[in-house]
């Protein structure tokens, strides 16, 4: 026993490998775990004296722990079942689909990433290419929603900046969750969106036992209290409108709420709206030709940012106008089908793509856009000025959302007008102002956001709201 055992160099060296990562797997990783664990459950309480909805438990729970509730839900224990028989596959075949399902939609939420990374990020880059405002933060309908209520922010879909814009402008409220789409799982872009609490989403190739599984986290979560975020559009809007809604996630939400028990889901409409959306022609092509998916080229995006970046170095930037988002009023789920039990997850789409279109704010490239379009697409400068005071007086019985450079048609004109002569959308040729030729669809897609507005309902909008405010200002 007490023998000298003589061994060559490289079995020593794998004994003590071994038993090196046998002692931090039992002892120390647990420790160290266990310390950092402490100290960020610290972080995110004195976090939550800041916000207006604290970070709820579910959110920061550990992401294999949140996995394993997941496949273990009896919803998906069943949905699993129903998949072997149907499949004609061994339960625990069907079982490991399960789990390579929950990881794949499951974030890892991480706090310091959210608050100390993503934020400042969001609004630095919003900030550096925009003049950003904000609306209706500080309505009443705002500050009456219920603390105990889930709320889920219901967006429109302008550019990829929206996250941006959104994860900024909302994080006085809290850490918002999203639904992300199969475009984003990319390294390294994947690891960062799952840390700021984010999940993914199939739209295409997927099947009964996915569906069941991602209603069930989309349910657990909201009955946690987990403050999300969702595009009901399901995609960027190819026309510059507010499209109809997709009722997917909706319909999930619905399906898991119960109306007598439990705490309420507000739904809270937010729109968002740009001088300029960066995709804006990719956009356009792609509504062209009536696809969904079109291509990014890296080149293209590469070539963009380091122009912007260079023109940043020698103080030649000029920002890209202005870029606002707007709250509009709440929904109360629980009120919602009190109120019309018959009501389908299509009305309530309805509703919410509705009250989404009432609060689109009106910026002066979208506004002047609109009124050439009122013109017919040609026009002088006294003819556009007195459709633009028209315009301006439809927008104020609508109760719009607006911000226009000093509350003036003429200042407003004059901004848009710019901006889209520089991007030679228009041509001005003495007092006659014209749209280019194969511009037409470029100039409706900035002016769709204005004149669906003034196609929306009067009453939507229960409060008077006109200006809006730089969130600094606060």
């Amino acid at each position: 026993m007490f023998q000298t055992v003589t061994l060559p160099m490289w079995a020593l060296i794998l004994i003590l490998g071994f038993a090196a990562v046998t002692f931090a797997s039992h002892f120390l990783f647990p420790s160290v775990r266990w310390f950092f664990r402490r100290r960020m459950e610290r972080a995110v309480a004195k976090l939550n004296t800041h916000l207006q909805r604290p970070i709820e438990p579910f959110k920061i729970m550990r992401r294999q722990d949140q996995v394993t509730r997941l496949i273990y839900d009896p919803q998906v224990m069943e949905a699993v079942r129903a998949y072997a028989r149907d499949e004609g596959v061994p339960p625990n075949v069907a079982f490991e689909k399960a789990r390579s399902y929950a990881r794949e939609i499951v974030p890892g939420f991480s706090t310091a990433t959210y608050f100390g990374f993503a934020i400042k990020l969001a609004q630095r880059l919003s900030q550096g290419l925009y003049h950003v405002r904000i609306g209706g933060a500080d309505t009443p309908h705002m500050n009456e929603i219920d603390s105990s209520a889930a709320v889920i922010f219901v967006m429109n879909h302008r550019s990829n900046l929206d996250y941006f814009l959104i994860t900024w402008l909302a994080s006085k409220h809290s850490a918002l969750s999203y639904a992300v789409g199969e475009w984003a799982r990319v390294w390294p872009l994947k690891a960062l969106i799952r840390a700021m609490g984010a999940y993914f989403i199939r739209r295409r190739y997927s099947n009964l036992l996915y569906r069941a599984i991602l209603a069930r986290y989309v349910q657990m979560s909201v009955q946690q209290g987990t403050t999300q975020a969702i595009f009901p559009e399901g995609g960027l809007s190819l026309t510059g409108s507010v499209g109809q809604a997709k009722r997917g996630l909706l319909h999930y939400i619905v399906r898991g709420f119960n109306l007598h028990e439990g705490q309420d889901v507000v739904f809270v409409p937010v729109a968002l709206n740009y001088d300029r959306v960066l995709e804006d022609r990719v956009l356009i092509s792609a509504g062209q030709q009536g696809i969904r998916r079109f291509p990014v080229r890296a080149r293209v995006v590469l070539g963009f940012t380091l122009r912007i970046l260079w023109r940043k170095l020698r103080g030649t930037f000029t920002p890209f106008g202005y870029a606002a988002m707007c709250y509009g009023p709440p929904l109360s789920l629980r009120e919602f089908m009190t109120t019309t039990p018959d009501a389908s997850t299509e009305t309530l789409a309805e509703d919410l793509t509705q009250r989404i279109r009432s609060a689109v704010p009106v910026l002066p490239v979208p506004f002047v856009a609109a009124a050439i379009i009122r013109c017919g697409g040609t026009c002088t400068h006294a003819q556009l000025q007195a459709e633009c005071a028209k315009l301006r007086a439809e927008l104020n019985a609508l109760r719009a959302w607006i911000h226009l450079p000093d509350g003036e048609n003429t200042d407003a004109m004059s901004d848009g007008l710019a901006a889209l002569k520089l991007r030679g959308i228009v041509t001005v040729q003495g007092a006659q102002i014209s749209t280019k030729a194969g511009e037409e669809s470029v100039l409706g897609f900035y002016a769709a956001s204005t004149l669906q507005r003034c196609d929306a309902p009067v009453g939507i909008a229960t409060t008077p709201h006109q200006t809006l405010q730089d969130p600094d200002a606060h």
